[in-house]
């Protein structure tokens, strides 16, 4: 695949550089915020070498283009550099496209000039789709590093149950306590990694807001909120909860702070802003943190959870069979981004989590149903697309090349996946199965759902056993109408 010509197909059918308010990908997908979305042609944008389909959600155009996706975006990052005009760059004083870690950029404007068109592009955007987009924004960034964790922490695992069945206990060998470490840090300094996303997203000052996460899991805060003694602020007691690891406060510290800051920098004279706008902001917003917003994060932090739990509490094998089957349905529709949180949460607090799990029979199910499609067609284009996008799903659990590639469009393919995924889920649930870490589900990550015990691990065999098998002898029995030559495509 040439990634710059690809680039420069999907950026002129996007409607071109100076329609691209916003760009940032994750996994799978480009997700273009447009100043003007009839400008963009879809229908030719499916039929771009490498792209397997074109989705409109949340107010973003959302082009999926399945592991390549960061070669194409660091391309489409090219394209819209070399795609600026001299008077945009004497405009924005010649600063390039920004490129962060977290897979963004802007579109080379000046800031003003930026926030213009990203305002423009959120025009008609709901309320609950606004909140959906910051929600990825400020999660998508950390994935890799969870998913690392994840994957690490599956390995240790195996080291752990195999030196334990030969009578050897490595739990307090160095090397394994700094490995763990590793696994475990993101979680615990989970308040400074999303400091620092959420200011991107609120368009706070990033540092100020990690200073701000960083009290929140300073050793001294630490041993005051764990001890036996009241804590008080300027006299005022404040509520003991233990910050490491936790995650709505500071989401709502940064968002705070943000207008804070946007206060200050009109109020404060140019000249002082500088010291006094991060310093004041840090004054005014660590006590808020601690006097009202930390503890009404925890607050709405424990809320989420006694629902979750309260589900779980009801039926196990409800719960399962609802994630299991319905959660390739929210990712169609972008609504498993707010449930992720409740995951990562899970890990950061109790150290395990079911969530993926279920999810993880959901993501088998739609490997599986792509294999069915695999060895039921009879077109050679799509029975390439289906055994990549099965592979995808069942060894890195990347669901989107099978979701969107073959069995959306089969439609009962899908069908098959969802019925299975219940199923799968609901096998889990029943037998309690939990992870320890927050890995995304597929082959390579089995072992994180090895570390409470193999009866538990059983079950979650048995769950993505169900899921990947199941739906793929359903597609293989009862088929499906084959596309039109043509539409198999992109």
């Amino acid at each position: 695949m040439n990634y710059d010509a690809v680039a420069r197909d999907i950026l002129t059918l996007a409607g071109g550089p100076g329609n691209v308010g916003n760009l940032t990908h994750c996994f799978t997908r480009l997700r273009f915020e447009l100043s003007d979305r009839t400008k963009a042609d879809k229908e030719k944008l499916a039929q771009v070498e490498g792209v397997v389909s074109v989705v409109e959600r949340g107010g973003q155009m959302q082009v999926v283009i399945g592991t390549k996706v960061e070669h194409v975006y660091e391309a489409v990052c090219r394209q819209m550099e070399a795609g600026k005009t001299s008077s945009e760059r004497a405009s924005a004083g010649e600063i390039s496209a920004g490129k962060t870690s977290a897979g963004k950029i802007s579109t080379g404007k000046t800031p003003a000039a930026n926030k213009d068109i990203q305002a423009g592009a959120r025009q008609g955007t709901s309320v609950w789709n606004r909140i959906l987009i910051s929600i990825s924004a400020m999660f998508t960034p950390m994935v890799p590093a969870i998913a690392a964790s994840g994957l690490l922490k599956g390995f240790l695992t195996i080291a752990r149950i195999t030196a334990s069945g030969r009578g050897v206990d490595i739990t307090g060998n160095d090397t394994y306590i700094i490995l763990m470490a590793a696994t475990d840090a993101i979680f615990y300094f989970m308040p400074i990694i999303l400091a620092y996303t959420s200011a991107k997203v609120f368009h706070a000052n990033e540092f100020v807001a990690m200073a701000l996460g960083g009290t929140m899991c300073y050793p001294a805060i630490l041993e005051l909120m764990t001890g036996g003694a009241a804590v008080r602020m300027f006299g005022i007691a404040l509520t003991k909860a233990n910050y490491t690891s936790s995650v709505i406060p500071i989401i709502i510290g940064v968002f705070i702070l943000s207008y804070v800051e946007r206060f200050l920098t009109r109020v404060i004279p140019e000249i002082l802003k500088i010291i006094l706008v991060p310093g004041i902001s840090l004054l005014v917003m660590v006590p808020a943190v601690y006097l009202v917003f930390g503890p009404v994060g925890i607050y709405i932090g424990n809320a989420i959870n006694y629902v979750y739990t309260g589900m779980m509490a009801l039926s196990p094998a409800l719960c399962g069979a609802f994630i299991g089957g319905m959660w390739c349905v929210f990712v169609i529709f972008g609504v498993h981004r707010a449930l992720v949180p409740i995951g990562i949460n899970d890990v950061a607090r109790f150290g395990r989590q079911n969530l993926l799990a279920f999810a993880g029979a959901a993501n088998f199910s739609q490997g599986g149903a792509a294999l069915g499609v695999m060895l039921r067609t009879k077109d050679r284009n799509l029975k390439a697309i289906a055994a990549s996008a099965s592979l995808t799903a069942g060894v890195c659990g990347i669901t989107e090349p099978a979701i969107y590639g073959c069995n959306l469009r089969l439609k009962k393919p899908m069908v098959c996946a969802v019925i299975c995924g219940a199923a799968g889920g609901a096998v889990m649930g029943i037998g309690g199965v939990y992870g320890d870490a927050f890995a995304n589900n597929g082959v390579l990550t089995l072992a994180t759902y090895g570390a409470f015990g193999m009866r538990n691990f059983l079950f979650y065999l048995l769950g993505i056993s169900i899921s990947f098998f199941g739906s793929a002898l359903l597609t293989w029995v009862f088929g499906f109408e084959e596309l039109d030559e043509g539409e198999n495509g992109g």
